[in-house]
């Protein structure tokens, strides 16, 4: 594994890392600094998601859900003012699910992109 993978993989808790490491062992080695490239870009921070889900409290109810591509979810949000706020302070703690559960998802699309996803 080289010394990016290994710092980038620093700001990663538990279970994403496990999986992202799962991967990147998987990669030829050419493919591996491509893959850490895409899937950073693609990523969401725990923290951009708290935000978000804060900024539902204010102003725009469900964003997070937009920016974690649950587009349905995010409208009924919007329109429901976060379920009467009930989902938006659930969400509140459960933030670092739904960013898992994205960026795992999208580890899985940047794998799949590279060509070399194996059944």
């Amino acid at each position: 594994m080289n010394d990016q993978a290994i710092i980038f993989l620093a700001g990663l808790d538990y279970e994403e890392s496990l999986y992202i490491k799962k991967l990147f062992l998987e990669l030829e080695p050419s493919k591996q600094s491509n893959f850490i490239q895409i899937y950073a870009e693609k990523r969401r921070d725990p923290v951009l998601i708290l935000v978000c889900i804060l900024a539902g409290f204010l102003c725009f109810a469900g964003l997070h859900r937009f920016i974690t591509e649950r587009v349905g979810l995010g409208i009924a949000y919007f329109f429901t003012g976060g379920f009467l706020l009930v989902g938006t302070i659930i969400d509140l703690f459960r933030y670092k699910k739904i960013a898992r559960t994205y960026n795992i998802k999208m580890a899985a699309r940047t794998f799949e992109l590279l060509g070399v996803w194996k059944n």
